[in-house]
């Protein structure tokens, strides 16, 4: 039996405060994640010693079964606990589950595609705002920040390496939908749920749960562009009231990064997909103003269809 202090709890439904919801959600991931690394470190150490656990800490990558290793470690001790945590906290700490979770389907296909025109549309955004990122000169005492990045871009180069079409559909399906899933329903659904809750402002709480989830990745180098990305994802699903639209976003994304590279590595296309210069200002400006233009398009969308009568 869980004991939860009175003061934490609303006054209408014997809910927890927004402020308590967030340290028992923080609580049960950071659970979560650690009992699930310990079974992936486990399950590794079984099937293939300890020297590719050790392969594993220093990103020795050329290791033998370094990335099988790899894969089995981000299911259990990532992807896994991503998943499970908002589901358990949404199940035993919340009187509406589906409210955070969000996982109706009650939304206007036609959303779908306002979202595929915004999310390729917004690229030379993106672009400009890795650029502004790229230039940003960090501290001496801040120099670990870069070297963790460039072994989290070596560990992205290992699992992104795909020899074949069927490497192409596991990335896709690993990579774009599974991560986008796991992702969305804990940031877009359970974190921006609790903090619209906190805040009492949308705009505040889509913000602040997209600046959680830039930080979440630890990439300082890809901070900016990953914040918009969260702020585009957070209002689609808003607006929407569903957690698939910013599935959707998020998976269009992930996978098209997926497809260039492996059209990259086998020289069909020239461009490397770490380029970003490869626009110009009047293409930021032209993406700027047609990516409001969408999103008011968006926004216009779900209010007419809340305004419809249910009969």
């Amino acid at each position: 039996m869980i004991i939860i202090p009175y003061k934490w709890l609303t006054n209408n439904d014997n809910q927890l405060y927004p402020a308590a919801q967030f340290l028992v959600f923080i609580f049960i991931f950071l659970l979560v994640l650690f009992i699930g690394n310990v079974i992936g470190i486990g399950i590794v150490a079984a099937l293939y010693g300890l020297n590719t656990i050790m392969a594993l800490g220093t990103v020795t990558v050329t290791a033998p079964h370094f990335v099988t290793a790899l894969w089995i470690v981000q299911i259990t001790g990532t992807t896994i606990p991503i998943f499970l945590a908002p589901l358990l906290f949404a199940k035993f700490f919340t009187n509406d589950p589906d409210d955070y979770v969000k996982p109706g389907f009650r939304f206007p296909w036609v959303l779908l595609v306002v979202i595929f025109a915004l999310m390729f549309l917004s690229n030379p955004l993106i672009e400009l705002l890795s650029n502004i990122n790229q230039k940003m000169v960090l501290p001496p005492w801040l120099k670990w920040m870069r070297e963790s990045e460039d072994s989290a871009q070596k560990v992205m180069d290992a699992i992104l390496k795909m020899n074949s079409m069927w490497d192409v559909i596991i990335a896709v399906l690993m990579v774009g939908l599974l991560t986008a899933i796991v992702e969305e329903f804990m940031f877009r659904g359970v974190i921006q749920t609790i903090f619209v809750r906190w805040t009492k402002n949308t705009h505040v709480a889509v913000w602040i749960t997209a600046i959680l989830f830039s930080a979440f990745h630890m990439e300082f180098f890809g901070f900016l562009p990953r914040l918009l990305l969260g702020v585009f994802f957070g209002y689609f699903v808003a607006w929407s009231g569903s957690i698939w639209t910013g599935v959707w976003a998020h998976f269009l994304n992930n996978s098209t990064v997926v497809i260039i590279t492996y059209l990259f590595q086998k020289k069909i296309i020239s461009g490397d997909p770490n380029d970003q210069h490869m626009f110009n200002n009047a293409g930021y400006a032209i993406s700027f103003i047609i990516v409001g233009a969408l999103l008011f398009v968006y926004k216009r969308i779900t209010t007419v269809k809340d305004q419809i009568p249910v009969e």
